[in-house]
């Protein structure tokens, strides 16, 4: 008996779902828990299995397609049987094939203005960047232009087309020549009888002179992606229901400096952001109510620490948590915030990977940032923004001295934290921090 295969709902927030790539063709066999298709949510890719065995009759949703949660997406069943019932509707009429589509020319750039956003399947990016693939210059196939990773695999670069011939100088004297450079005037718009002459432009000029070249359109209209309603949501969300507040310290991080340097030496290469989440890992262990959530009128404390690392994509962002942080190495922190990232840039996480986070940390010091206000990342009730480092004059001592100084920028739920509570659990971070010898007690 023929079977409906739906569109999943891989989360309790899940409402619709993107199909980026079918596995199969329509009449495959299909074997149940064979790869079946990708589907493409907020914020990862899953390879979806067949929930049954039998031949792929029908597809209703193409590659591309977005449909609501536990809606058709394909049918399964036995070669010649009817399953118009299933879907609600007549059974479909015979169709003749249809031609094949021209494929584009073999290396053809599409249509694209310079600088426009490629729509691409993470697939196609991942297998992009493992062949050195400018995805800006791959005709894609998909809805929209959406690049497959089909399109990127059969990609051949074209020869360079023959040069055109050059169009013909126009004559001109020096002076009307300068006169146009001046005005911006193309000389082959000037009607002249031969040479042109300065007064050839000013009859121009006066007459209109020629046509201004098209401009670009002063604005263009894109339509949010998944992941980015997904971020629009999260973030108006978050602003509505938590009244926050956001404190700023400097931290000396002369010690630590030295502390990397030395782990470097011994052949272990990890960053600030690793340090951070064992830092603060070991501050929220001391300070519970900055790693509990909200629910009602009930506060529910954490006995464990799900560090999320915020990770930019492309085309967003994500947040993977490093679980139970607390207990963890800086070695072992290091290595799986490293995984986290890579695969959450190739579209491989879990969504165990993004869910159950008790306290976020996102860094923009790479990009010269001073201070910030980040947004908290609900339902959790916190978030610890990293700023730049920056060599500053300071009194040590009572002598003056140069030290390398890092911003930390910590928003806190004014709900459930105080003022007084965060600026001390903010002073227990840079205490860490000054003195990394503390991790250890």
């Amino acid at each position: 008996m023929a079977k409906v295969i739906v569109m999943p709902k891989l989360g309790l927030t899940m409402t619709e779902g993107t199909l980026s790539k079918w596995l199969k063709h329509e009449g495959e066999a299909v074997k149940e828990g064979e790869p079946l298709f990708e589907v493409e949510t907020d914020k990862l890719t899953n390879t979806i299995e067949a929930a049954a065995s039998g031949t792929l009759l029908k597809i209703t949703l193409p590659e591309g397609g977005v449909a609501p949660c536990m809606e058709p997406v394909a049918v399964i069943g036995e070669p010649g049987e009817d399953f118009a019932s299933l879907l609600g509707g007549a059974a479909p009429a015979e169709e003749k094939p249809a031609a094949p589509a021209a494929a584009p020319a073999a290396g053809a750039a599409p249509a694209r203005k310079p600088g426009e956003r490629v729509l691409a399947s993470p697939a196609a990016k991942k297998l992009a960047r493992e062949l050195g693939i400018d995805l800006a210059i791959v005709p894609g196939t998909g809805p929209k232009g959406r690049v497959t990773e089909d399109d990127v695999r059969n990609y051949k670069p074209a020869a360079a087309p023959a040069a055109e011939p050059a169009e013909p100088k126009v004559k001109a004297s020096p002076l009307a020549a300068k006169v146009a450079a001046d005005i911006g005037l193309e000389l082959k718009n000037v009607p002249a009888k031969g040479r042109v002459m300065a007064a050839d432009i000013l009859a121009a000029v006066q007459k209109g002179g020629s046509a201004p070249a098209e401009e670009a359109p002063r604005e263009e209209t894109v339509p949010m992606n998944g992941m980015r309603k997904a971020i629009a949501r999260n973030m108006q969300n978050s602003h509505m229901t938590s009244p926050t507040v956001t404190f700023n310290l400097g931290i000396d991080m002369t010690e630590l400096k030295r502390v990397r340097e030395q782990l470097k030496a011994a052949d272990l290469k990890v960053s600030y952001t690793d340090i951070l989440v064992k830092v603060v890992a070991k501050a929220l262990t001391e300070f519970p109510v900055l790693n509990c959530s909200v629910a009602d009128d009930k506060i529910v404390y954490k006995h464990y620490v799900n560090m999320g690392v915020a990770v930019a994509l492309d085309n967003g962002l994500v947040v993977p948590n490093v679980r139970d942080a607390d207990k963890k190495g800086i070695a072992e922190i290091s290595a799986e915030v490293k995984e986290l990232a890579k695969k959450a840039r190739e579209g491989g996480l879990g969504m165990d990977a993004l869910t159950g986070g008790t306290f976020t940390i996102t860094n923009l010091g790479m990009y010269g940032i001073e201070s910030f206000s980040p947004i908290i990342n609900q339902p959790e009730v916190a978030i610890l923004g990293v700023n730049t480092m920056q060599d500053k004059v300071v009194v040590v001592d009572g002598e003056i001295c140069v030290r390398p100084i890092m911003n930390l920028s910590l928003t806190a739920d004014h709900r459930v934290i105080d003022g007084s509570t965060a600026a001390q659990f903010l002073q227990r971070v840079k205490t860490l921090m000054e003195n990394p010898a503390l991790l250890l007690a």
